[in-house]
């Protein structure tokens, strides 16, 4: 605390802080690439997908074989997301690949949409309990956020870009389970 002259006391307002501190913890931009190329030149980016990639392969999300005539597969592509700390710096680069969903014609592809996401009311009433009993409340971050469900109808998919299997490019795959 300075004192300045007898009436004007300079003390930090409660709750405040210096523009420095703002500066230090804020980023001004996140850099998320919007097409494959972008993210093929950043290493981070490619782990991400190979991470992704992995996580698809341990849960036996797809088979790889040929795709009848009569069929045709759907395209994927990848959506790059950088997930920060409380502080606003990087805890990690995420990819997810997803089925460009608006090829998909109903009744041919597929029957019925369910996608179990919870409400933000019933979030809310969580949080709000929590906070009266005291509580402690975890937040965590799903690494594969595909739907462990059987599907009736065969779907086929197009290879990721940049991740197909040598010698089988032509190849869909076959999806084993319902896409989120």
């Amino acid at each position: 605390m300075e004192i300045i002259n007898d009436n004007f006391v300079d003390e930090p307002v409660r709750g405040t802080r210096s523009l420095a501190e703002i500066y230090k913890s804020s980023n001004i931009a996140i850099y998320e690439p919007t097409e494959f190329e972008e993210a093929m030149k950043n290493n981070e980016w490619i782990e991400a997908m190979q991470e992704e990639l992995r996580m698809i392969e341990k849960n036996d999300t797809w088979v790889l074989m040929e795709k009848p005539l009569h069929k045709r597969a759907i395209g994927v592509k990848w959506v790059y997301r950088t997930k920060q700390n409380v502080d606003g710096s990087i805890n990690k680069y995420k990819a997810k690949l997803v089925v460009k969903g608006y090829a998909q014609v109903f009744r041919v592809d597929f029957s019925e949409t369910f996608a179990p996401v919870a409400r933000l009311d019933t979030i809310r009433l969580l949080l709000a309990m929590s906070a009266q009993k005291n509580w402690k409340v975890y937040q965590l971050d799903v690494k594969s956020a595909f739907l462990n469900r059987y599907l009736q109808e065969e779907i086929y998919i197009e290879q990721p870009r940049g991740f197909e299997v040598k010698g089988q490019e032509g190849l869909p795959t076959e999806e084993g389970f319902m896409w989120p």
